[in-house]
């Protein structure tokens, strides 16, 4: 059932071309401190290499996944076919946090259509890709995108955007510092 590869093959890459929804799970080190699984939706993810991936990360009421990265680098990503043959797609890697306004911002962007509310990248470099059955994954069709979240920051504007991460988005719930918070001049808790 389950195998582990050292990086994506090309079936792998092929499989992960065809989903419209990934997870991205992160954690911080302290045993206290919360996990967090966010989902991930629209035409986001780009596949660099068999170890290379990157996804345009949009603004939301939180920020776990930065924090996480700029305490302890570890990323997750999960893919689970919703349509045809079960499959559960993990892949394992270090993450980093690339902000606007940076020469790695500049170099990353054209590769991506920027969508309303992009606050950030988050690459990784994959260390070990995991597969399994997926046989209780019950079955889904697609029927759409949804707009919310690109009409919310259409509606709020850059100015108003940027405020709203400056609020929401410096520290994790844990208090630990995000990217954007360290822009911003705010110190590491750890």
């Amino acid at each position: 059932m389950g195998k582990l590869f050292t990086a994506l093959l090309p079936e792998h890459m092929e499989f992960i071309q065809k989903q419209r929804m990934f997870f991205v799970g992160t954690a911080p080190l302290h045993a206290e401190g919360h996990i967090n699984i966010s989902p991930k939706g629209y035409d986001a993810l780009r596949i660099f290499s068999p170890t290379e991936i990157a996804y345009l990360d949009l603004t939301g009421s939180g920020n776990e996944t930065s924090a996480h990265l700029e305490e302890n680098r570890r990323i997750t990503f999960m893919f689970i076919a919703l349509e045809g043959p079960p499959m559960i797609l993990r892949l394992y890697g270090k993450g980093r946090v690339i902000l606007p306004g940076t020469e790695e911002w500049n170099h990353w962007t054209p590769k991506f259509e920027l969508l309303p509310g992009t606050r950030q990248i988050i690459c990784a470099e994959l260390h070990a890709v995991k597969t399994s059955c997926g046989f209780s994954i019950p079955y889904y069709s697609y029927s759409g995108d949804r707009d919310t979240l690109k009409k919310w920051a259409e509606n709020k504007g850059d100015s108003e955007l940027t405020n709203y991460q400056h609020e929401k988005n410096i520290t994790s719930m844990d208090g630990l510092i995000t990217s954007i918070g360290l822009k911003a001049g705010k110190a590491k808790d750890f």
